[in-house]
């Protein structure tokens, strides 16, 4: 069975854009995007002028209500769709429809189900011609820090849903490009799994402090783990305002209950919900 997927944006191409000499730029820019859907009734404006910026080794988040174009925009990053309006940079270069240049994790593990876990991790590598038993000896490590050792042999449907999206995470964090688009990577878990993950999440980033962009709906996620977040509109989604996140790093559980992190929770929290009455008033 072909291996090669066909539209998984962090294993659809092995090239990466050549870095600028200036160390000026941002690792990934979009800039003034605009994206519309047409319909029966006419045209669905999905996103709306709209730009940010991940520096590089910055763990950046959206947050946004449902149907703003978060997933879109990933889409669009990703090269797998065309902006209407406006282009996407990394290192300087507009890369705007180029696929392959970001290492991409869905809402669900995506996991190839005749490959094991050990299979999945080292895929990234094999793609880039890294010889197999580098590839292997590489992922085993990275599978052990993940604390899945033991089950380097086991097939996706044999693991719990943490451990999908750990060895998910693993396989994106093997590609070669230095973004990373994570899209809600924990939804789909369980609450308790959920905090475990994040934390993992936390300590693996700064090992390696790739450059990433998650998409959230979870406000305490997006504090506890991002540099800074950038909250949307209501469709059509636009940046409202971006927050850079004052806590320090490395951080710890105990940062949840500290009055400054539940008072800016509280704060785009009420962002959030005057958000999402404008979308339920424009529904009605």
């Amino acid at each position: 069975m072909n291996d090669t997927p066909s539209s998984s944006p962090e294993l659809s191409g092995t090239s990466t854009p050549a870095r600028s000499d200036s160390t000026d730029n941002p690792a990934l820019e979009v800039r003034h995007i605009r994206k519309a859907f047409r319909q029966r009734r006419g045209e669905m404006q999905v996103l709306d002028d709209l730009s940010l910026a991940v520096q590089p080794g910055e763990f950046v988040s959206i947050i946004g209500p449902s149907g703003s174009g978060k997933s879109t925009l990933f889409h669009i990053i990703g090269g797998l769709m065309p902006p209407g309006a406006g282009s996407v940079h990394m290192d300087g270069r507009d890369v705007t429809g180029q696929k392959g240049l970001i290492a991409y994790m869905p809402q669900q593990p995506a996991l190839f189900p005749w490959r094991t876990v050990e299979d999945n991790v080292m895929l990234p590598e094999e793609l880039r011609g890294v010889s197999k038993t580098q590839a292997r000896a590489n992922a085993r490590q990275w599978i052990e820090r993940a604390g899945l050792g033991g089950f380097e042999k086991a097939y996706p449907h044999t693991l719990s849903g943490g451990m999908q999206q750990r060895a998910s995470f693993l396989r994106a964090l093997m590609s070669p490009q230095e973004v990373m688009c994570l899209d809600e990577p924990f939804s789909a878990l369980d609450a308790l799994t959920r905090s475990e993950m994040q934390h993992w999440l936390l300590d693996i980033w700064e090992d390696t402090r790739r450059s990433v962009l998650m998409i959230t709906h979870h406000i305490e996620e997006a504090l506890l783990l991002s540099d800074s977040i950038y909250i949307l509109s209501a469709r059509p989604g636009t940046v409202l305002q971006k927050i850079e996140v004052p806590f320090p790093r490395p951080r710890r559980e105990d940062i949840l209950t500290d009055p400054a992190f539940l008072a800016l929770k509280s704060d785009i929290s009420s962002i959030m919900r005057q958000e999402q009455q404008k979308r339920q008033q424009v529904s009605t």
